[in-house]
């Protein structure tokens, strides 16, 4: 069969942004495969959802919770609704450039990996200045705790951008609602022996009051579920 890739958009309170990623992600080279776009809408309370009901498109699914559910909840509510070979996490927010795609894509398409992420660590470092230093540091000790635990050399666990092939997932059980999907997913990752193959991207972070929404407390939770993990399900 040939390949397809399934690119699954989570949403929360992004008006500003939603049109532009979904516009960038249709343009967006995935190295002749065919695309799909699944976005799930986390019960947004601007104008999203508006939006979102009145687009119509082919290989695009659209769907809505009824309630806020979380991040982790949404992108288990897209993993239900795919139907290709790749998947590809895409956050709503334009931190991330989906001009990245071909980098991310093509360890997968060579064989070479069957697991891909994003790294941040330099395009961080580059633009510190421009960065909360409480979440690069965050990051870094939450990257380091991950490779103590599961004998790993990744450099940057949270990144938005990961990218696997449907058979790494497909009798995995994730139970992430929230920020948790991050350590979840590459935790549960890491047990199954699969070795995450990164390469490097820009980044464009965003302040708070731009709508970031990730906090130290996400942190934590991070951290406890990382350590969670290693030892059960």
């Amino acid at each position: 069969m040939p390949e397809k890739i399934s690119i699954i958009i989570p949403v929360y309170n992004e008006e500003k942004n939603i049109l532009n990623v979904i516009g960038k992600v249709k343009k967006a080279n995935t190295k002749n495969i065919k695309k799909e776009i699944i976005i799930v809408d986390d019960f947004s309370k601007d104008n999203t959802r508006k939006t979102l009901s009145k687009i119509k498109g082919n290989n695009l699914g659209i769907f809505f919770h009824k309630k806020n559910k979380g991040k982790g909840s949404a992108i288990r509510t897209g993993l239900k609704h795919i139907t290709g070979s790749i998947i590809l996490i895409q956050d709503a927010d334009m931190e991330y450039d989906p001009k990245e795609y071909p980098l991310l894509l093509e360890p997968i398409l060579k064989n070479e990996a069957k697991v891909v992420y994003g790294s941040r660590l330099e395009a961080i470092r580059k633009n510190l200045k421009n960065m909360y230093k409480l979440h690069y540091l965050g990051n870094m000790f939450l990257t380091l705790m991950t490779n103590l635990l599961y004998g790993s050399k990744i450099t940057d666990m949270e990144t938005g951008y990961k990218v696997f092939r449907k058979e790494v997932i497909r009798d995995m059980k994730l139970n992430a609602k929230r920020f948790d999907f991050e350590p979840e997913i590459t935790a549960k990752i890491l047990k199954k022996r699969y070795k995450i193959r990164e390469v490097p991207i820009n980044f464009v972070g965003r302040k708070f009051n731009e709508g970031k929404k990730i906090t130290w407390r996400d942190g934590i939770k991070a951290l406890f579920y990382l350590i969670k993990y290693r030892f059960m399900d």
